[in-house]
C-alpha cells in the first residue's frame, strides 16, 4: 500500500507541475480581425487603432504579449484620464479574450491530452494516495501526528501550499490572461456541457468539483464506520457536482439562465442586481421560477430548515464553500484559532459583512424600482467594492488560500454573510444544539482541537453545558473524535435546548450564554 501511495504522490506532483508550466507554452500573434471579433461593437474601432502596433508581431510568452497590450491600452486610457475625459475611457478589460484568441500552442491543439496529463494525473494520483489510507486500521477517527506534519501544522510544506493557492486565486480573479492555456484545455468539456467555450470560471469550477470528489474519497476512508460523516461527505459531493457544476452548465445548453439552485442570498450577493433580475424576467417561465425559488429560499427556506436542523443543513451538507472546506480543507481544521479574542473578532467581522450585504441589496432594489434615479452611481460603486473585497479577496484569496495558515473555515467563520444569517436563526430560534455529559469528560481536548469553527468545545463539555453557538456548523467531528461519547448532536424541543442546570461530577460549573 505504501508503494501505491508513493506512486500516487508522484503522479499528483507530475500533474501539478504540468498544470503549472502550461502558461509558458505557445506564442501569441494578434491581428485586426481578432480584435474586432473579441471586443464590444462600441469599442471595436478604437481598440483596433490602439492595438495596431501589435499586429503581425509574434510574442514568445504571455508575459511579453500582455506587457505589450497593457503598454498600448494603458497609454490611451491614461491620456484620457489626465484630461478628465471619463466618458471616453475604456473600462472593459480585453486582455483575456485577446490573449485567448491569439494563442497558438500545443495545449490549444491537443486539449484532451493536456487535460489528462495535468488534471487527469493529479486526480488519479490523489485517488491512489487516498484509497489505501486507513485500510488496515479499525473504525474510528485517527488524527495521529498532525502537529508533527510539515503540511498540516504550518510547516514549510503548508506554507508552500498556501502560497500556491493564494497565487492561483490572484491570477484567476485579476489576471486570467496568464492562464489561457489552462482555459483552452477545458474548452472541449465546456462545449459538451454548455455548448460554449470555457472561461476561467469554468476552469475553476472543474478543478473545484474534482478536488471535492478526490478529497471526499479521503473523508470516506478517514471516517469509515461513522455513518453521519460519510452521509455528510456524500451530500456535499453530490450538491457540488450536480447543482453547482453540471446543472447550471446544462441550463445554458438549453438556452436558459445560468443558475445554481442551492446558492442563496446573501452568499449569492448579486441575486438582486439589475442584470440578474432582467435575465430572470426575460427568460419566461423558467426565469420566473428561478427568481421565485431564490426568494422563497431566503424568506422561508432558510429560517424553516435552520429552525429544525440548525445551520448544518446548509453549511455542512449543501454549501460548496463548506464542501471544499470539509474535504480539501479537512487536514487543516485543527489550525483554527480557539481564543476568546478570535471569537470577538469573528462576531464583529461576519455580522458587519452581513450588514453590508443587506444595505447593498436594499439600495439595489430601491434603485431598480426607481429607475436608478436614487444613488445609481453610488450603488454601482458599492457593487464593485463588495465584489472585490468580499466576493474575491475574502471568499477566494483568503477564504481558501489561507487553509494552511488559519484553518479550513476562514471564510465560513469570519466572512460568509449567509453563515451569519443562518447563525442568528440557529442561536435564537432553532431546535439544534450539541448536548454534553460533563461527568464523562476527561478533558482530552480532542473536541476543541478539531473544531473548525474555533469553538472551545471542551470548555462546555467540562461543565456539562449544552453548546448553542451561532458559529457552529454541526459538522459533528467533535462528537466523532470524543473517546468517551460526551457530545451528541440533537434536534430536540426548543424548551430543552439550553441546559441551565448541568449535571457534572465535582464543583459547581461556571456557565456562560454564548
Amino acid at each position: 500500500m505504501k508503494v501505491i501511495q508513493s506512486l500516487g504522490i508522484l503522479l499528483f506532483l507530475i500533474g501539478l507541475t504540468i498544470f503549472t508550466v502550461m502558461p509558458f507554452l505557445g506564442n501569441y500573434t494578434l491581428s485586426q480581425e481578432l480584435v474586432l471579433a473579441n471586443t464590444k461593437e462600441i469599442h471595436q474601432e478604437k481598440m483596433a487603432e490602439i492595438l495596431k502596433p501589435m499586429y503581425g508581431e509574434t510574442y514568445a510568452t504571455n508575459f511579453s504579449f500582455i506587457s505589450a497590450f497593457n503598454e498600448n491600452f494603458s497609454a490611451y486610457n491614461d491620456a484620457l484620464k489626465d484630461e478628465s475625459k471619463w466618458d471616453e475611457v475604456i473600462w472593459d478589460d480585453y486582455s483575456f479574450p485577446l490573449a485567448q484568441s491569439s494563442l497558438s500552442s500545443p495545449v490549444r491543439d491537443n486539449p484532451w491530452l493536456f487535460f489528462g496529463l495535468s488534471i487527469g494525473l493529479a486526480v488519479l494520483g490523489g485517488l491512489m494516495y487516498n484509497l489505501p489510507k486507513h485500510q488496515d486500521e479499525p473504525a474510528g477517527v485517527k488524527n495521529n501526528g498532525i502537529f508533527h506534519s510539515s503540511m498540516k501544522n504550518r510547516g514549510w510544506m503548508g506554507m508552500i501550499t498556501g502560497a500556491y493557492l493564494i497565487l492561483f486565486y490572484i491570477i484567476l480573479y485579476w489576471f486570467p490572461a496568464y492562464i489561457v492555456n489552462q482555459v483552452w484545455m477545458v474548452t472541449p468539456l465546456s462545449m459538451i456541457l454548455s455548448g460554449n467555450p470555457a472561461s476561467q470560471w469554468f476552469l475553476y469550477g472543474t478543478i473545484y468539483t474534482l478536488a471535492i470528489i478526490v478529497m471526499g474519497v479521503r473523508m470516506f476512508r478517514k471516517y469509515k464506520g461513522n455513518k453521519y460523516q460519510q452521509l455528510r461527505t456524500a451530500s456535499v459531493m453530490f450538491f457540488q457536482t450536480a447543482f453547482a457544476f453540471l446543472i447550471p452548465e446544462i441550463l445554458v445548453l438549453l438556452n436558459q439562465p445560468y443558475f445554481d439552485f442551492k446558492n442563496i442570498w446573501p452568499l449569492d450577493y448579486d441575486f438582486f442586481y439589475d442584470y440578474q433580475i432582467a435575465t430572470f424576467l426575460s427568460s419566461g417561465g423558467v426565469g420566473m421560477f428561478m427568481l421565485i425559488w431564490g426568494i422563497l429560499l431566503i424568506v422561508i427556506g432558510v429560517p424553516t430548515f435552520t429552525y429544525f436542523f440548525g445551520k448544518r443543513w446548509y453549511c455542512s451538507w449543501v454549501c460548496g464553500c463548506g464542501g471544499l472546506a470539509e474535504t480539501v480543507g479537512d487536514p487543516y481544521r485543527q489550525l483554527s484559532d480557539k481564543s476568546l479574542k478570535a471569537w470577538k473578532y469573528e462576531r464583529v467581522i461576519v455580522h458587519s459583512v452581513l450588514v453590508l450585504a443587506v444595505v447593498m441589496t436594499a439600495l439595489t432594489i430601491a434603485n431598480y424600482f426607481s429607475g436608478f434615479a436614487l444613488l445609481g452611481n453610488a450603488t454601482n460603486q458599492l457593487h464593485s467594492f463588495y465584489g472585490f473585497a468580499i466576493g474575491s479577496v475574502f471568499a477566494g484569496v483568503v477564504g481558501t488560500g489561507f487553509y494552511p495558515f488559519m484553518g479550513n473555515r476562514v471564510w465560513c467563520r469570519f466572512g460568509c454573510p449567509l453563515a451569519a444569517y443562518l447563525g442568528l436563526v440557529q442561536r435564537f430560534k432553532s431546535r439544534f444544539r450539541i448536548t454534553t455529559n460533563g461527568g464523562q469528560c476527561i478533558s482530552c481536548g480532542n473536541c476543541s482541537t478539531h473544531c473548525e469553527m474555533g469553538i472551545d468545545v471542551r470548555w462546555y463539555a467540562q461543565r456539562g453545558q449544552e453548546i448553542v453557538r451561532a458559529s457552529c456548523v454541526g459538522c459533528g467531528v467533535c462528537s466523532s473524535v470524543c473517546p468517551r461519547g460526551v457530545l451528541k448532536l440533537e434536534n430536540g424541543l426548543t424548551e430543552n435546548r439550553i441546559n441551565e442546570m448541568p449535571i457534572i461530577i465535582g464543583n459547581d460549573s461556571i456557565k456562560i450564554n454564548a
